[in-house]
């Protein structure tokens, strides 16, 4: 399978960083985006000498990012969402699959990051679909995966909840998450389910707060294991 072009717009941050040291160590093409063109080129510069060998990273200011790419990933405060996606839309491609990973925590009113935000459209990846209208297929998915696992090598034991109202985009995303050791997909139906599982998030920062920790997940349980790519 050719490597599919990634970007990630906010991947200077910690969970944009692990998504793409874990999706290049996969062989995935990664680029870093970031408002701030250089400190991409410094990021990308830094990913590639951390795996080294033949990974394919670059780095760019985020509509140079996204530009031709089969994927965008979205990992920024939430406080910057609908700024950067009415900055990224012009250049997207069309069809192409956005991943919200988006958040709407109260830290971006100056409140707590344990509480959430009400947001007009019903979450922070409906309201990424509501800008972008048909230009973009919108898939919310690993906002409750830990940032500090990510930036580790070890498998990750957690399962990603994906929200999404388009299967083959679905089906992409499940791809992605199952080239992340540990990780496993699931189907959470219909995008507008996607206020649930961002609230999850809350929760979880919540549990590292009162258990000194860094990398709360969740485990769903009953559940048969879904198809995963076969083992190369």
């Amino acid at each position: 399978m050719a490597a599919r072009k990634i970007a990630i717009v906010g991947g200077t941050g910690s969970e944009g960083y692990g998504l793409a040291l874990r999706w290049a160590r996969a062989g995935e093409h990664v680029v870093i985006g970031s408002r701030d063109g250089e400190r991409a080129v410094a990021t990308a510069d830094k990913l590639q000498k951390e795996i080294g060998g033949n990974a394919q990273i670059s780095g760019a200011e985020n509509q140079q990012a996204v530009a031709g790419a089969d994927v965008v990933v979205l990992t920024v405060p939430f406080q910057a969402h609908a700024a950067t996606i009415r900055h990224i839309k012009p250049a997207l491609k069309p069809g192409v699959v956005l991943i919200d990973a988006s958040v709407p925590l109260a830290t971006a009113v100056g409140g707590k990051a344990t509480q959430t935000l009400g947001v007009w459209d019903g979450s922070a990846a409906q309201q990424a679909a509501s800008v972008l209208k048909s230009g973009a297929t919108v898939v919310a998915a690993f906002q409750n995966i830990s940032a500090d696992l990510l930036n580790d090598d070890r498998p990750i034991e957690s399962d990603v909840i994906i929200c999404t109202d388009d299967a083959k985009a679905r089906d992409l995303v499940t791809d992605l998450v199952h080239q992340v050791p540990g990780l496993r997909a699931l189907d959470g139906g219909a995008l507008e389910n996607s206020h649930i599982v961002e609230q999850i998030t809350a929760l979880l920062i919540t549990l590292n707060i009162r258990h000194k920790s860094h990398s709360a997940g969740i485990r769903i349980t009953g559940l048969d294991e879904p198809s995963r790519r076969p083992a190369t």
